[in-house]
């Protein structure tokens, strides 16, 4: 696999990214503890970056963030592409109705309008579809219902991707041949398609991360996403939205960590894709 340094500068960056974010517990204070007498303070010795609206260190409060949105997008990168490496799969392997209904549904999802379809999704009221307050009110399920709702609307991508690859690759001499020794669909998918998959659907998945931070944020900072007192980098930005003129600098900190991340895994992604193509 040949490498470039635009990839390896998004693999750096991305690796301190990371490595800040799970750092951030123990070099930083209790991103939930707040001093209603140092409401937006500047940078100094106990708060490098100042504090918010509350009071609350900001840089804690960003690495905090950080953790909640690298793992928002990388557990919904993850479940997008499962469900559109299973649906492309299907639809590419069997041909024929089959195919033809889940392009159908494929193309359906991808011709509504994404943020409001979005947006509708997060404003459901968890409550009113049986689930109990004790459960809906904790942190994982807040993190948890935000994952599901952009996987739903997110795996389309993949599915065509994936489609395309297995409609040539069971027209490969060694799918043939197990066709002819007889075996199964579902063993002919699972040994003989899907490896050959990976390279893939793992470049499709990279290049997903940054665009689902960014709808992630929006959701949050639109208060339909993580909520408060839950961190993450798009309810900063709603956090700095009133006081955007007195203290620019607490929407730029946020700002920048999603400007920076999404470069970062387009930049992988970008390399892996180079890297992977027989034609480059």
């Amino acid at each position: 696999m040949r490498t470039d340094g635009a990839t390896l500068f998004g693999a750096g960056l991305l690796g301190l990214l990371a490595l800040a974010a799970l750092a951030g517990p123990a070099v930083t204070p209790d991103p939930e503890l707040m001093d209603l007498a140092a409401i937006h303070a500047g940078p100094g010795p106990g708060h490098p970056l100042g504090t918010d609206e509350l009071g609350r260190d900001t840089l804690s409060r960003l690495l905090a963030g950080g953790r909640v949105s690298l793992a928002v997008a990388a557990a919904t990168a993850v479940l997008a592409a499962l469900i559109g490496t299973a649906i492309g799969l299907l639809a590419g392997y069997h041909g024929g109705r089959p195919d033809a209904v889940l392009m159908r549904l494929t193309d359906g999802v991808m011709a509504l309008p994404l943020l409001p379809l979005l947006i509708v999704l997060a404003a459901i009221d968890p409550a009113k579809l049986g689930l109990s307050p004790e459960a809906t009110g904790s942190e994982a399920f807040a993190v948890l219902r935000i994952v599901v709702i952009i996987a739903l609307v997110g795996w389309t991508t993949v599915a065509r991707l994936v489609r395309a690859q297995a409609l040539s690759l069971k027209a490969r001499d060694h799918v043939r041949a197990a066709v002819a020794l007889g075996a199964g669909p579902g063993r002919i998918m699972i040994r003989h398609i899907l490896p050959n998959l990976a390279s893939p659907v793992v470049v499709a998945t990279t290049l997903s991360v940054g665009n689902i931070i960014l709808i992630e944020s929006a959701l949050s900072f639109l208060g339909l996403g993580v909520r408060p007192p839950l961190a993450s980098w798009g309810n900063m930005l709603t956090g700095a939205m009133n006081a955007v003129w007195s203290a620019p600098d607490q929407a730029l900190w946020p700002g920048l960590a999603i400007f920076l991340t999404v470069l970062a895994f387009n930049l992988v992604g970008d390399g892996l894709q180079r890297a992977i193509d027989p034609k480059s």
